[in-house]
Formats: structure tokens, C-alpha cells, sequence
């Protein structure tokens, strides 16, 4: 068949466009030849497969569809949507003039008694990585939910492809509904299935949005992915909207929050591997930098009340904030993302960000810089025989250097082993010998601009000693198990203070 030939030898008189509530589109045509009038469908195989009363077979004949026939060409469809098929169906039937002119009114195609012409079974494969970015992220523990208007059969067998449903899974009750099924609920109804449904099918843009609010109105973090211009309410109610860059629209795009450039759900485990780690890295750097400022304020604090001066000076304390806040932030934030942060649960939005595990990390490396460095305080011009500015500058030195090897510590939050994977960032170690470079200049050369004296070999090698212990005090304190309830709960003081008010 030449198809440019058929198109010029018919004309278009009208068009129903694809709709996902009827899921089927139609044409009104006229041939030029004859001027016979036809009106097409094509869409959603069990949709057609209703609307005709008869069939072409395999002669060409046509013939009266009984209900026999019906349940066979139904049991073609559900074995077509069992192999993962996007199964659609074609009909037509010839009208007259009089039919023509009376449907003009209403604007209307016929949609009964039409003719079975076929059914096609599509093949839409996976594509390479959907599996195994979908088992990231449940292994992650996020939930996923596939909302499709594919027929039932269809779903559940693409579900089970992708690894959304496991085999055996698809027979559990609640786990496979329909849209109309869903919103024909009771919101109390809803609210208990919503967790247990996996797959919706035959479901509408405003099933994706009511499930969406559910979800939110259960204290879930909910991200939904989308393209069409009927799913911009469902991704603007989401918390995290993600539309598709190639076949999305520009209503999509714009109600989203983040675009997928190539349309490929593998980005979904990415999105969430880089959010995890930024979020991680951020948690690193507040416990890097809690722990010298609090080491600070107490020295400073203690020595101003006791001796009425301070140790760390004006400059130095300038110093330490100069090459803690941006050297530290930048070495603890290119840290790169492991498989690790995807076996984590996920982070609740009422969780604090300081956990009790950063508690216990700075707080024991911040009791230890304090008894150091306050012990020199009062007692290091006695036990090392040196004079006032040299014990300052002791204390100063070893002070930037615990917060140095602090660095290490700060690297992982909970893993034991601080130096995993160092040798893949070299841009933090090359931040680490850039500290280092500093302090020794600081120390050694620009002693007018930093009060400070310089050290002999044996006064370095005791300020490194001594800040090194921060490492074993570091793997010893991770041993110390947390209660996982937050010492600080977001929650908790939010009711009080709303209470409260």
C-alpha cells in the first residue's frame, strides 16, 4: 500500500483527537473517488473491541461478532497485554450522507457498530538499566508506584519487567487496581490502600494527582515523573516534580522541578545517588566546622574568665575561620557519591540535620581539643619549659592541626575507616597539603602578623603527635552506639510551639 497515494485520495472532514479518558481517536474521511464517507478508530483494544458488532476474518469477509467471538478476541488481547504488548485495535464503518449531515451538529463520530478491522500487539522494551535502577532505588528505600494507562494485564507484565512488582507479588491483594477502582474508593479507603498499591492501570491524570495527595497527606516525600500536559497538576503537587526533556511538553517542564534530559528513569537513581550526596557532604562539613568552632569558644571563654587573656588571637581565630570555612567546606564537598548512601533509609522531612551520630562525633573530638589545648593553657610553660609566646603558638599550632586530621574523621560519618577511597579525591588531599603549606608559613615566617614564634623540629613533631590522636579517639568513639530517636526533634518542638502560640 502506498500510504502518500491513500492520503491524497481521501479527505480529512473531521478529527477526534487521543483523550485519556476515552483512550481512542477518531477521523471522519471522504473518499475522492466515490465520495463514500468512513469513520475510523483506532486506540485501547478492549475500548474498540466494545464498540463493534462484527469483524473482518481472514478471507476478508465480514461477518456478525456474537458472544463467543467477542470472548475470543478478548482472550487475544489479554494474552497480547500478558506478554507485555501495548495492545490497540482498529474498526471503521461506512455511514451515509444522512449520518454525515446529522452528526454535524453535535460534532460527534459514531462510535457504534463499528467493524473490527484488527488488533496490532506493540513491543515497548525497557530500556537497557531500568531494572537495575529501579532495584537501587528500593534498595534505598523508596517505594515505586506505576501509574500507566495500559490495560491491566499489560502493566502488571511491564511492572514485573522492570522489577516493580516481583514475581508472586502481582497476586496480592491491592497491589494491581484500576484507576476508576481507585477513585471510586472512600478517602478513608484510600488512605489504608494507598501504601500497598504498586501498579494503577487504565488510570486517568487525575487518578495520578488524588494519589499523589494521598501519599503527601501520609507524611510521604513524594516524587512523580511525567510528560504530558494533563500531568503538570500531579508534578506541581509533587514535592519533586521530574518531566521529560525529549517528549515531554512545555506545561510539563515548566510544573516541574527537575527535567530529564534524556528521558530515562536510570536518571531517577542518579538524582537521588547526587541528593544524597550533597546532603551527606553538607552533614559533614556542620559536623567539621561545630566542632572548631565550639573547641574555640570554650578555650577562649574558659581562659578569658580564669587568666583574663586569650590564647588565640583575633588573627589567629581570622586565620582558622580563613582556611576552616572555605578550604574544609571545599574538601569535604567534592567528596563523590558511593553506593553506600543507597543502602541508606531515606531522611524523613521532620528529621534534624545534626544527627546523634554527628553529636557524638564532635563533641568527643571537641572535648579532646579542649582538655589539650587548655592544659597548655595553664600548664604548658611548666611541663615544657618554654616561654609565653611559644606556648601560644603551640597551642595555636596544634589547634589548626587537630582540626586538619579532624578533616579525616570528618570524611565519613559513621564508617570506621576514614581513609576509604582517599586516594580517588585528590583534590582533597591536595586541600589537605595546602593547609598544611599555610600554617607553616604562618608559623614559621609571618611571625609579626600572626604572633607567633617558631618551632624546632621537636616542638612540630609533638603539636602532630598530638593532633594525630584525634584519629584512634575517632575510631574508638564510632564504636559508641546512639539511640536512633533525635536528641532534638524538629517534630516535637514544632507541636509545642504551635501549641504553645
Amino acid at each position: 500500500m502506498d500510504m502518500e497515494q491513500m492520503k491524497q485520495s481521501c479527505q480529512i472532514l473531521q478529527v477526534e483527537a487521543f483523550n485519556s479518558q476515552k483512550k481512542r481517536s477518531g477521523v471522519l474521511s471522504m473518499k475522492k473517488i466515490d465520495h463514500t464517507i468512513h469513520v475510523h478508530w483506532k486506540g485501547a483494544a478492549e475500548m474498540i473491541l466494545a464498540m463493534c458488532s462484527s469483524y473482518y476474518d481472514a478471507s476478508g469477509s465480514m461477518k456478525e461478532m456474537d458472544d463467543r467471538e467477542r470472548n475470543t478476541f478478548e482472550q487475544i488481547i489479554q494474552d497480547m497485554a500478558a506478554s507485555s504488548l501495548r495492545c490497540i485495535a482498529f474498526a471503521h464503518q461506512q455511514i451515509s450522507e444522512d449520518q454525515y449531515e446529522d452528526g454535524k451538529e453535535d460534532k460527534t463520530l459514531r462510535e457504534d457498530c463499528l467493524t473490527l478491522l484488527g488488533l496490532v500487539g506493540i513491543k515497548d522494551p525497557c530500556r537497557p538499566g531500568v531494572k537495575k535502577a529501579v532495584d537501587d532505588c528500593q534498595r534505598a528505600g523508596v517505594n515505586i508506584k506505576m501509574i500507566t494507562g495500559d490495560n491491566v494485564f499489560t502493566a502488571r507484565a511491564i511492572a514485573i519487567e522492570c522489577g516493580i512488582l516481583k514475581p508472586g507479588a502481582e497476586n496480592i491483594i491491592g497491589a494491581v487496581v484500576e484507576g476508576e477502582e481507585f477513585r471510586n474508593y472512600s478517602h478513608e479507603q484510600r488512605m489504608e490502600k494507598v501504601d500497598k498499591i504498586c501498579v494503577m492501570a487504565r488510570s486517568s491524570p487525575l487518578d495520578k494527582l488524588l494519589m499523589v495527595k494521598c501519599l503527601k497527606q501520609k507524611g510521604h516525600v513524594v516524587a512523580v515523573t511525567g510528560d504530558g500536559t494533563n500531568d503538570a497538576p500531579a508534578l506541581k503537587e509533587a514535592d519533586i516534580g521530574l518531566s521529560m526533556g525529549i517528549q515531554g511538553t512545555e506545561v510539563a517542564k515548566e510544573s516541574s522541578d527537575i527535567v530529564i534530559l534524556d528521558d530515562n528513569f536510570a536518571s531517577v537513581a542518579t538524582v537521588l545517588r547526587w541528593g544524597r550526596c550533597v546532603y551527606n557532604n553538607i552533614q559533614k562539613f556542620i559536623q567539621f566546622q561545630l566542632t572548631v568552632n565550639v573547641a574555640a569558644l570554650v578555650i577562649n571563654f574558659v581562659a578569658a574568665v580564669s587568666a583574663g587573656e586569650v590564647p588565640l588571637t583575633a588573627v589567629q581565630l581570622l586565620w582558622v575561620n580563613l582556611i576552616m570555612d572555605t578550604l574544609g567546606a571545599l574538601a569535604l564537598a567534592t567528596e563523590q557519591p558511593t553506593q553506600k548512601l543507597m543502602e541508606k533509609r531515606p531522611v524523613g522531612r521532620t528529621e534534624p540535620l545534626i544527627t546523634n551520630i554527628m553529636w557524638r562525633n564532635l563533641l568527643s573530638q571537641a572535648l579532646y581539643q579542649i582538655t589539650i589545648l587548655l592544659t597548655l593553657q595553664f600548664k604548658g610553660e611548666s611541663i615544657f619549659g618554654v616561654t609565653k609566646t611559644v606556648n601560644d603558638t603551640l597551642i595555636f599550632n596544634i589547634f589548626v592541626l587537630c582540626q586538619v586530621f579532624n578533616e579525616f574523621n570528618a570524611r565519613k560519618l559513621e564508617e570506621k575507616n576514614v581513609f576509604r577511597g582517599i586516594h580517588k579525591n585528590r583534590l582533597f588531599l591536595g586541600i589537605i597539603g595546602i593547609t598544611i603549606l599555610l600554617q607553616v608559613l604562618m608559623v614559621e615566617f609571618l611571625k609579626k602578623f600572626a604572633d607567633t614564634e617558631r618551632l624546632d623540629w621537636g616542638q612540630w613533631g609533638g603539636c602532630i603527635g598530638t593532633a594525630a590522636l584525634s584519629w584512634p579517639i575517632g575510631w574508638v568513639v564510632k564504636c559508641i552506639p546512639v539511640p536512633e530517636k533525635p536528641i532534638f526533634s524538629y517534630l516535637a518542638w514544632r507541636k509545642y510551639t504551635v501549641k504553645d502560640t
